[in-house]
């Protein structure tokens, strides 16, 4: 009886004690991922910006969109640049 109490404390000494191994962080975490982010954002106050966007009309984007997407069902054949001319 008193060896699984023993047992038990030990093995909860060792569970517990993990958690006093928790890295600290400082201040500066996270701060380069949140530099290397705004320097990727073109226009920041973009998301102010309420005015409808200019540009194609829907037909012409929808046939554009869809000549895209069939592009990858049936692509073109490539010719290759390595080979010869004129062979049979």
């Amino acid at each position: 009886m008193a060896r699984s109490f023993l047992f038990a404390a030990l093995a909860a000494t060792l569970v517990l004690s993990g958690c006093a191994l928790a890295p600290h962080y400082d201040r500066q975490f996270g701060a380069s991922v949140q530099q290397a982010l705004a320097q990727q954002t073109l226009n920041p106050q973009a998301v102010n910006n309420r005015a409808p966007v200019t540009g194609m009309d829907g037909k012409a984007a929808e046939s554009v969109y869809e000549n895209y997407q069939k592009s990858f069902r049936a692509p073109e054949a490539q010719t290759s640049s390595l080979g010869t001319a004129g062979t049979r």
